[in-house]
């Protein structure tokens, strides 16, 4: 029997067999379909794939299901990135795509972005529509069988043609860069390293082939994950090391002693870049959860900021509209004017060594610098807390107080934009939030510190574990021990 459909900040995401089925992905193709359908006469979508065990037959299911709906069909021929798909969109000025893909989640994982006209994720209202048309419908058979071939297309000279215009690989190649890029077997291959040696960059690529289980710890472009990343950069004696996801909308940095460099710390450093460099002096957009680092580089150059809930599609509305330079979020997504409201990993990687290559400093260097210039340090942190559902569904009852103080702090202001944010005197701040992509509660803290900011997240997690008491329950969970993740 096939399972609900639900849509969370970045598509819907589910383990392979368990309910990612090609029961539950009719489901949920005919219900896009029809969402579609209810909007325009004649669509036509894209139908796009990572790496991902299984990644052809479903989107070949999804292809045949569209058809038969009366939908046409471009079928990518090949494993292609999130951001090219996105750029196809608009390019062919067609309906929007369907992509399978879980991004940076485990290997046991599937997904199905859908992405509008625009190319950004779906917003909120579009999934719901979706959701609620996939409940009514019940179980959908297979397609009947069709031996007319769909059309294919490949993405990705357009794709890297665009990279072209919005990089200046020239200060790259007068500096002599040396570069090493790691694709952790998803679909950046071929991209990143491609766009780099094509402009004459000195580049070593790895991770380049194909493993559904991603040397088994998946394609999260996180410190761990990034370690022979980090051998090869200094072996190579490489100025920065590139990163991206499975799907190549998420970029990790390693500076050249092979520091892992925190997104956050990134996003601001490009911002700064770039009203240096293109002259956009114009807010930026940041999520909740993101440094209030973008704030004070936005202060330093006498504007503001944005902020909107954790997802995308949010910043991608930003840009759509031309109000700000760049859009991030603290978990490596990233995008700037004129280009695409969709995180783009490939185009944040190439904008990092352009900075580098052209600043002539490491990515340290350039971050005291900035510390230095809005007048303070900003450490943040993330921390994963894996709770048993009494204690997540007390914590999310306690977050609706109106804390006068939390953690024995004065509280300067309460934020409920997505969580509960809790922002103290002394520029510190905490929030809580459930993820939208995985079963965790997520603790973001910053201070002016990392000592500080670690302290802030242990203590958090300590109050998460107490919230059980008032349920006549003492046992100490996991919260704790997560506190230093």
């Amino acid at each position: 029997m096939a399972t609900a459909i639900k849509f969370g900040t970045s598509g819907w995401r589910a383990i392979v067999a368990d309910d990612f089925t090609f029961a539950n992905v009719r489901l949920a193709v005919a219900a896009i379909a029809d969402h579609v359908r209810s909007r325009t006469a004649k669509p036509t979508l894209i139908v796009g794939r990572d790496t991902r065990f299984f990644a052809e037959e479903f989107s070949l299911t999804a292809a045949q299901i569209l058809r038969e709906r009366g939908i046409h069909v471009l079928l990518c021929e090949r494993a292609t990135p999130t951001p090219a798909i996105a750029y196809e969109i608009k390019c062919r000025k067609i309906d929007g795509a369907i992509n399978f893909t879980a991004s940076h989640n485990p290997a046991e994982y599937q997904g199905l972005k859908f992405s509008g006209p625009d190319g950004g994720p779906a917003l909120p209202e579009v999934t719901r529509d979706i959701e609620a048309r996939a409940s009514k419908m019940g179980e959908r058979a297979p397609a009947k069988p069709n031996d007319q071939p769909f059309e294919k297309i490949d993405p990705r000279d357009a794709y890297l043609e665009r990279l072209g215009q919005l990089i200046n690989f020239k200060a790259m190649s007068k500096a002599k860069l040396s570069v090493v890029t790691d694709a952790l077997h998803g679909c950046g291959a071929g991209y990143l390293d491609h766009a780099l040696a094509a402009h004459g960059v000195s580049v070593q690529a790895m991770r380049t082939g194909r493993d559904v289980l991603f040397d088994g710890s998946g394609p999260d472009v996180s410190e761990e994950n990034l370690q022979p990343l980090r051998d090869a950069v200094l072996a190579k004696k490489a100025a920065v090391g590139l990163a991206t996801d499975g799907d190549a909308d998420r970029f990790g940095i390693l500076d050249s002693d092979g520091t892992w460099m925190q997104p956050n710390h990134i996003l601001a450093l490009v911002y700064d870049y770039l009203v240096e460099t293109r002259g956009w002096k114009m807010p930026a957009g940041r999520s909740v959860a993101t440094s209030h680092l973008l704030d004070a580089v936005a202060k330093y150059y006498g504007t503001t900021i944005y902020q909107t809930p954790v997802g995308f599609k949010y910043i991608g509305e930003l840009i759509e509209k031309d109000k700000i330079a760049i859009g991030g979020e603290e978990s490596a997504g990233l995008s700037i004017r004129g280009h695409l409201p969709e995180k783009d990993g490939i185009l944040a990687c190439l904008l990092v060594a352009e900075m580098v290559a052209a600043r002539g400093a490491s990515l340290a260097e350039q971050l005291r610098g900035l510390f230095k210039r809005v007048g303070r340090e900003y450490w943040p942190l993330r921390t994963n807390l894996h709770l048993p559902e009494d204690v997540k569904t007390a914590a999310v009852t306690q977050l609706k107080t109106d804390f006068k103080t939390f953690l024995g702090r004065h509280v300067a202001n309460l934020d409920r934009t997505d969580g509960l944010k809790t922002e103290f005197d002394d520029g510190s701040w905490v929030l809580l939030r459930l993820s939208g992509t995985e079963p965790l509660m997520r603790v973001y803290t910053e201070a002016a510190t990392p000592q500080a900011a670690a302290q802030l997240a242990s203590e958090t997690s300590a109050w998460v574990d107490g919230v059980r008491a008032p349920l006549g329950a003492g046992k100490k969970t996991n919260a704790a021990r997560g506190a230093k993740g």
